[in-house]
This record gives structure tokens, sequence and C-alpha cells, in this order.
């Protein structure tokens, strides 16, 4: 099969329709193998219906949906779980991504061999305040901390090699930063591709402000598990070590003023007196916090069942 194309809903009913008679246009245009695979993430309107009377139309189509809403990045997930074309393109259900865009973004993949191509809303039709700002602040921050090129990490509308989706878990929020999850499975060729994005026709946008809080939290976590996971103590155990000799210094400044005052016969303030006393105190007990914390993410670590799983790309054996 050539396309598995996967499209998180939630309260989707009217968009449903003209978004799959498209994607079935294109497809035909281009004499391509498909599959739509629609994941209904706890819809409260009848988008479920929709979906089964779609797939009544066009045998492509496949659902699943979810008993209550558990968010995009688990719609995602059970749809990679389930694809089978050998490229998979993910795409929003409310018609602000265009569906022309599959083509070339089929391309990309096969010819130009990329892993994975994220779309780039260059011209976005969102309220400036509200969504460009914040998402132009976020990317580049996310640019700087991953070392990823690309202008638009959380575009809906990408394109992926069957098993770039295979190999990553995506959850909780994580959907913002699948770039950066398929950099660190060791797929290292990921473009961009300048995208239509179009207003929205049906419906009201499914994110809230909670997105500003959440957006550069998922962030840290992704950064972290990223390089740390398997090693935790090379994280916390720096910042105990840091913070101990902070403490340490402190404290050797204490005592060589201590002595120095003493063999001049000066009767100085009491030791305790002093607030290098408490920085010296403090930084030490928060150093050994840190060590302890690194400690026991090893022993976490090692007690895993998966510490030796590893993204194994072929074998000649």
């Amino acid at each position: 099969m050539d396309i598995s194309i996967v499209i998180p809903l939630f309260n989707e009913e009217e968009s449903l329709p003209e978004l799959a008679a498209w994607i079935g246009k294109v497809m035909v245009e281009h004499n391509f193998s498909y599959e739509i695979i629609m994941i209904d993430d706890g819809s409260k309107d009848n988008s479920w219906q929709v979906v089964k009377s779609l797939q009544k139309e066009n045998p492509n189509i496949k659902g699943i949906k979810f008993r209550r809403n558990y968010g995009k990045s688990a719609a995602l997930y059970s749809g990679f779980d389930v694809v089978r074309g050998d490229v998979v393109i993910t795409m929003d259900a409310d018609l602000q991504d265009s569906p022309d865009e599959i083509p070339e973004l089929y391309r990309m993949i096969k010819e130009e061999e990329y892993d994975l191509v994220s779309g780039w809303k260059k011209k976005r039709r969102d309220p400036v305040l509200t969504k460009n700002l914040p998402s132009k602040f976020y990317n580049r921050t996310a640019r700087l901390m991953t070392g990823i090129k690309i202008h638009d990490m959380n575009c809906g509308l990408k394109a992926y090699r069957q098993n770039v989706v295979k190999s990553i878990e995506v959850y909780g929020d994580m959907h913002r930063y699948i770039p950066v999850l398929a950099k660190w499975a060791g797929y290292k060729k990921i473009g961009e591709k300048v995208v239509v994005h179009s207003e929205r026709k049906y419906g009201v946008t499914k994110f809230g402000v909670e997105r500003f809080i959440r957006g550069p939290l998922d962030l840290l976590s992704v950064m972290f598990i990223s390089r740390f996971v398997k090693r935790p103590m090379h994280f916390f155990g720096v910042l105990g070590i840091l913070m101990g000799i902070i403490g340490l210094a402190a404290a050797v400044y204490l005592g060589v003023e201590k002595i120095i005052q003493l063999r001049h016969g000066i009767v100085g303030n009491l030791i305790t007196n002093s607030p290098y006393f408490f920085i010296s105190l403090t930084s030490m007990i928060i150093g050994a916090q840190f060590f302890l914390a690194g400690f026991l993410g090893e022993l976490i670590s090692r007690s895993s069942s998966d510490r030796n799983k590893y993204q194994i790309d072929e074998k000649t054996f």
C-alpha cells in the first residue's frame, strides 16, 4: 500500500464528508493505493456516525473510536499502530490542511528519501496574538534547543516513512514534538515543505490557553527523556556535584576567614551568623538530594524491562 492517512478528530461531523471526498479525489488522480484511518477522540457530536457512514461509501476508510477524550497524541499513537502504507500522512480534520499537498509530501519521502517531512504554515490563517506569535516563539525555542531546523514543529500535516511511526511512542502532549522523538530514535533526515493553511470552515478550535503552559513543559520533558532516560545519573549527578562544589567553596571561605581572624586576634562573628554558612549548608543538602535522585534513577532504569531495547534498522545475519 502506498499511503496511510491518519486523521485525529474531535467534534468534526461537518467537515468529515468534504475531507473524505477531497482525499479520495486526490488519491484517484494520482493512482495511489491508500487507507484513511479516522480516530474519533471521544467526540460528543455525530462524528462517529459520520465515519461509519463514510466507510460504507469508501471501504478504504477505517475508524477507531475512543470511549472518552484522551488527546491528540493518543489518537496518533493508535493510528500509527495500525497503519500499513509505505508513507504515513497525518493531517487535521478541520479542513485547514489541504489534501492537495499529499502527492508532493509522498514524493519527498520516496524520491528525496526523507525520514520525515513537516508542513510549514508560512502564511497562517489564525489569530495573531493567540496563535501566530506564541507559535513563532515556541518554534524558535524548539529549534535552538533541539537543533532541528524546521519552522513549524507542531504542524498537523506531516509525512513519515512507516518505520518512523512504528519506532516512536507518542503520549501525553508529545505530538507537538514528534520530529524530536524521531531524531532521538535515529531518523535524522528531517525536512519541511511550505503548505497552504486555510481558514477553519466549520466548528471551533480545540486548543485553549493551557497550551501556553504545556508547550514549554513538554519540550523540557522530551529533551530530558531523549538525552538522559537511560543515564539519569549523568544529569542529576552533575547537578549534585555542582551544588556540592558550591557548598564546599562557601564552607572553605568561612573556614579560611575564621582562621585569618584568629591569627590576627580579631574577635569575629560566629560562623553561624554568616549568610555563607546557610548557603554552604543548603547547597550541600541540595547536592546530596540531586545525587540521590540520580542514584535512584539509575536503579529504576536498570530494573526496566526495556533497558536494553534499541532501535535496530536492519540485520544481515
